[in-house]
Parts: structure tokens; C-alpha cells; sequence
């Protein structure tokens, strides 16, 4: 049987809005729930995907075209009732929906690589999904739908499947059914509370004893919950992280530590970025009015209509100990933060200081602590990722 030859398009405007979380990776390539945006077309849709996205990230992430072709918008979330009506499509069809917030899109395309460049100029006609589309177009779009994607991740990923049994120093809140640990994983002396949401937790996970999680949350594999934590719902963890502290409605994509104690909210961190023990991020203002968000296409800050909203960290970045971050502070790439008090609420990628001002930071510096840093798990900088991170600087100048 043919398989489906799946490519996932960042639509450019969309990717810009999204900065600096797609600086280094196609928007598919971000985590929402359990999944990220690309896994969840792959469970739906079963195919050999590949990414349309910028040209400097095409050396790692490169399109894979062939003369029949199912091209879906990256930042559109895959729904049963979508995977389907894509699946529907016969060669040189449309299918168009409206989001949210009332905007009439392209969900997805079959054809060939000219007949998707000469269709992605404007907005075509074709057949109409009937229900509103779920899509990523602002950084807070991320957390903001986090627990329900966890919810939904859940069902699908646990369907007719058996994780460990809960080991019985654990104590148990709300249905045990809701609470799925996958092989190889430590659960011991935590409290889980299943009430408001599932808890997924993944291979080779460990969550010490002392900790405290109430779901909807979902552990990446191979992640490490240190002693006495305290995880809120609408948590996501990728591979590798390691937190400690307090957690509420974080998103973080992988790699990425924040292990001692301080307060992380209504936050996403990428991938190889650290957080020193007492590093706090405020997420709401003291006066409790709506909250601005840095916009790299703006140049400027923008209304969110939102009170909740925390740190928004590039990869690579790392926050020094007690660095104290601003309500909604926005920072780069490949920052290095430290000194006592507030740094401003935007930091531009490439920098390193804090509250007293910022310097460009040497390239050659930065892809030293990158090294080190990645080491630890065995993993290395590519020639493509120093190529990447090159034209990131070049590209980022742009948006100081």
C-alpha cells in the first residue's frame, strides 16, 4: 500500500510571530501536550513526513517532495475529524477551514511541489472543514492550549494500553485509570491527583519522593522531577528536562533544566536552556492589568488581552542564580543572564549581562557552553547546527 508522502509547511508570517521559538526548528516541530504538533499528524495521518520551512533550516530539516504530496500547515493542531478530512483529499484538492479567531485559511493541500508554490500565494477555494480550526500563531497560543492537548494526547496515546502498575507508596487522587506510566519509569512516595486531568508519565522518567503533581501533565522521557516539587496542571515536560521547584502551566520542549526551587508560570522554555537555583519569573503584574508581549515582527510590544504570562526563553538560554525575570519577559537565543534585579522585559538573542545592560555574546563562547552543556547527554553540535546558529545571529540582528 502507497504511503501517504506528508509535508508539514511553515507558513512564513506565521513563523515570524512565533520567534524565538522557531528561530531553530519548524514550527511543526514544537510541543503541545504530550506530542509535538508533527507527532500528532503522524498518530492521526500514518506517512513519511517531512518540513517546508525556512531556508537556513532546510540542511537539517529538509523537504522530501515527490510528485503526489499531502501538504499541511505546520501550525494547524491535528483533530481525528482533520487527520480524516486531509486523508479525503484527492490529487490537486483543497481543503480550507476558518480558526478561532475567524481567520479562513488553507489547512491542507494534495498535489505536486509547483501546484502548492502557485496555490500558497493567496487563499484558495476548496472544500470546507466544517469546524473551527486549533492553531499556533502566538507564543502564548502554546500554554494557553497546553492541558487540553494534554487531555486529548492522553486518549489516544494510552488507547488499549497497559502502563506500570502505580507503585503503592504513591498516593492517589481521582481515578487511577487517568494516571499512565510508561516502562522503566520511578514513581515513588508522590502524591499524583488525577481529578482535574490525566497524568502521563513517560519512559525512564523519575519523579522523587515528596513531589506533588496534579494533572493534566505530561513528563517527556528519560525527565527527572526532583525531591519536593510541585507541578500544576497544564504542564508539559520534552525528553530530558529536570525540574524542581514550582511549576504552573509550563511548556518546556527538551533538554532543558530548572532544578531547584523558584516559581515558573504560564511559560515556554526550548531546548538546552537552564534556570539557577532561586531563578523566579513573575506572571503577573502587581497592579493586575493586561499584560504586553514582545513581538519580533512589531518591533514592539503587543496587547495579549491576558493577566497570566510568564518567561518566554529561546534555546540555548541560561538565567544565572535568583535572576529575576519581569511578568512576560521575552529572551532570544543563546542568552546568557546574570547579576542581581530585573533585566528588561526583551532580550535580544546573542546577548550576555542583565539588569545593568547587555553585550553582543562571541559566537565562539556561545557554541563553548553549547558544547559543554550538551555533552552532559551525550549529544554534540552538528555542522549544520553551527551553520544554523550562524545565520540565526545574522537574522537576529534585525530584531535588536
Amino acid at each position: 500500500m502507497k504511503q501517504n508522502n506528508v509535508i508539514l509547511f511553515d507558513v512564513p508570517a506565521v513563523r515570524e510571530n512565533l520567534l524565538p521559538m522557531s528561530y531553530t526548528r519548524p514550527v511543526a516541530d514544537f510541543l503541545l501536550g504530550i506530542n509535538t504538533l508533527r507527532q500528532k499528524w503522524e498518530c492521526l495521518l500514518p506517512g513519511n513526513y517531512s518540513y517546508l520551512t525556512a531556508d537556513y533550516l532546510t540542511e537539517k530539516f529538509p523537504a522530501v517532495e515527490t510528485d503526489d504530496n499531502i501538504y499541511i500547515a505546520s501550525h494547524v493542531v491535528a483533530t481525528p475529524a482533520l487527520a480524516e478530512s486531509v486523508a479525503a483529499l484527492a490529487p490537486g484538492e483543497v481543503l480550507t477551514g476558518e480558526t478561532a479567531g475567524g481567520e479562513h485559511m488553507m489547512i491542507a493541500m494534495r498535489g505536486t511541489a509547483s501546484h502548492f508554490t502557485e496555490l500558497s500565494a493567496g487563499t484558495p477555494e476548496g472544500v470546507a472543514f466544517p469546524d473551527k480550526v486549533e492553531v499556533i500563531t502566538r507564543l502564548y497560543d502554546i500554554f494557553l492550549l497546553n492541558g487540553r492537548q494534554i487531555e486529548d494526547d492522553f486518549q489516544i496515546l494510552t488507547h488499549r494500553r497497559e502502563g506500570q502498575v502505580i507503585p503503592r507508596s504513591n498516593t492517589v487522587i481521582g481515578d487511577p485509570e487517568q494516571i499512565f506510566i510508561e516502562s522503566g519509569a520511578i514513581v515513588e512516595g508522590v502524591v499524583l491527583n488525577a481529578s482535574h486531568g490525566p497524568i502521563y508519565v513517560g519512559r525512564h522518567v523519575e519523579i522523587m519522593e515528596g513531589s506533588c503533581l496534579r494533572g493534566p501533565i505530561a513528563l517527556g522521557e528519560h525527565s527527572t522531577v526532583n525531591m519536593g516539587t510541585r507541578i500544576y496542571p497544564g504542564t508539559s515536560l520534552g525528553p530530558w528536562c529536570k525540574v524542581g521547584g514550582e511549576l504552573n502551566n509550563v511548556v518546556m520542549f527538551g533538554f532543558s533544566n530548572k532544578a531547584h526551587d523558584g516559581f515558573l508560570g504560564n511559560a515556554v522554555i526550548g531546548e538546552w536552556c537552564n534556570l539557577g537555583a532561586g531563578c523566579v519569573a513573575s506572571n503577573l503584574k502587581n497592579d493586575y492589568t493586561e499584560i504586553k508581549l514582545w513581538n519580533y515582527p512589531s518591533h514592539r510590544f503587543l496587547r495579549t488581552g491576558l493577566q497570566f504570562c510568564g518567561l518566554i526563553m529561546g534555546d540555548h538560554s541560561k538565567a544565572g542564580i535568583n535572576t529575576m525575570f519581569n511578568t512576560a519577559t521575552v529572551v532570544g537565543v543563546g542568552v546568557n543572564i546574570h547579576g542581581s534585579g530585573f533585566p528588561r522585559n526583551f532580550i535580544a538573542s546573542f546577548s550576555e549581562g542583565g539588569p545593568a545592560g547587555f553585550n553582543d555574546l562571541p559566537l565562539e563562547k556561545f557554541f563553548d557552553t553549547a558544547t559543554r552543556m550538551m555533552s552532559r547527554r551525550g549529544r554534540c553540535l552538528s555542522d549544520a547546527d553551527h551553520r544554523i546558529f550562524l545565520a540565526i545571529r545574522n537574522i537576529a540582528d534585525n530584531y535588536k
